[in-house]
């Protein structure tokens, strides 16, 4: 076993793709403005030379310096990017104007059908262009695919490239996956686990949880006996859970040490480096059943959207091409040194560009169930209410 300065030298960045609701003040990540290059191949002609770089705000993958020169050399310009604070923070600043700024935004599903397309944030994308490219994705997002579309299904709005589950991890050798799947989130109502478990403090994703928990559907505006539901399981699993950080390297260390036996929220995005060094005990869990119309996980998804910029970037809807092409495709799915599955590898040739022990550090064996398990990620009715439980409940630990 690796000593403890090793999982330290892996990435421990936020994966959440996620719906943080007023979150620019509680959580921050890294970020970073850079120029650089990139591109892949494009079945197109590229234009002259633009005179400004790309401008990305975006997730880590998109910020790969090998991304950025592998589209510069293919043609494709100067990139500048952003890694976002928050979804919901990004759309915030392009209503406050930022939309001057960028040329794309990558952000998880709810966000550009349900505030940015509404808002006029984001460019419609020429279906004729667009639309071929989901045959050669995943089975779940051919066409018409809901997240991808307005509400009204005339225009479409972006591109899907990551998506997982994000929902909690065991040490495989203390507590049988299997096990853990059929118990789902009640494994943390278990008393046997009071003080076995730790909590990964990504708000967002422990409201969720915690409705999961509680038996509530987290997408689905609350009755007040489910809300009084929600606070005691709060105010318990806060109060039970051996410690609580925002290091997931610190978590995976507590599971190999066997200081805990599980710990939410937790998945691939958080395992799957260490994985690949060895340490196959992380295993990412995402429960058979649970209260979601009968699903126990959470499947996140990103939107590579054009943003409606009054002085469009003459590349931006190359660049949105651009990534779905195999070699841009691989890179994000590897990005800044982190494994996350990406549509375009229902095609077998991206698919033999990864190892065996790739996929076995992502866990693709499983990687359909955990999906055909899981709900698509969506905005939080209510949130503001339930985050202020939690709140709460966290101050109460101290």
């Amino acid at each position: 076993m690796p000593d403890d300065s090793f999982l330290h030298t892996l990435a421990a960045r936020n994966p959440v793709q996620g719906a943080m609701q007023h979150s620019a003040g509680r959580r921050r990540f890294l970020q970073a403005m850079a120029a650089g290059g990139a591109a892949a191949t494009l079945p197109l002609e590229l234009l002259a030379q633009p005179s400004r770089p790309l401008s990305l705000l975006t997730w880590d993958a998109y910020a790969d310096s090998r991304l950025h020169r592998l589209w510069k050399e293919q043609g494709g310009g100067d990139i500048r990017y952003e890694i976002h604070i928050s979804d919901p923070t990004s759309v915030n600043r392009l209503r406050a104007g930022e939309t001057s700024i960028w040329d794309f935004i990558n952000v998880n599903n709810p966000w550009a059908r349900n505030e940015l397309w509404p808002a006029g944030l984001i460019r419609s994308l020429p279906r004729d262009r667009f639309e071929p490219l989901y045959s050669q994705m995943a089975d779940k997002f051919q066409m018409p695919y809901k997240w991808a579309m307005s509400e009204d299904g005339e225009d479409l709005l972006g591109i899907v490239q990551r998506y997982e589950t994000f929902d909690f991890v065991v040490n495989s050798d203390v507590i049988s996956p299997q096990l853990a799947k059929d118990e789902g989130w009640d494994l943390f109502n278990n008393p046997d686990f009071a003080r076995r478990y730790g909590i990964l403090a990504y708000e967002d994703w422990n409201v969720m949880d915690i409705c999961m928990g509680a038996g509530i559907h987290p997408f689905k505006v609350k009755t007040e006996a489910e809300v009084a539901k929600f606070a005691e399981t709060c105010r318990r699993w806060i109060d039970n859970a051996a410690f609580i950080t925002t290091d997931f390297v610190q978590l995976n260390l507590a599971l190999m040490n066997r200081e805990i036996d599980l710990y939410f929220t937790g998945g691939t995005y958080t395992t799957a480096a260490a994985r690949l060094e060895g340490i196959a005990e992380l295993h990412a869990i995402t429960p058979n059943h649970g209260p979601a119309d009968g699903k126990g996980g959470i499947n996140w998804i990103e939107i590579n959207s054009a943003v409606a910029n009054p002085n469009p970037h003459d590349r931006a809807l190359d660049f949105l091409e651009f990534i779905t092409t195999p070699d841009a495709a691989e890179i994000i799915a590897r990005g800044n040194g982190n494994l996350q599955p990406v549509s375009q590898m229902a095609q077998p040739e991206l698919m033999r560009r990864f190892s065996r022990d790739e996929l076995a550090a992502i866990q693709w064996d499983e990687f359909d169930e955990r999906i055909g398990n899981a709900v698509e990620f969506d905005v939080v009715p209510d949130y503001d209410r339930l985050y202020d439980i939690y709140s709460a409940a966290m101050r109460a630990r101290g």
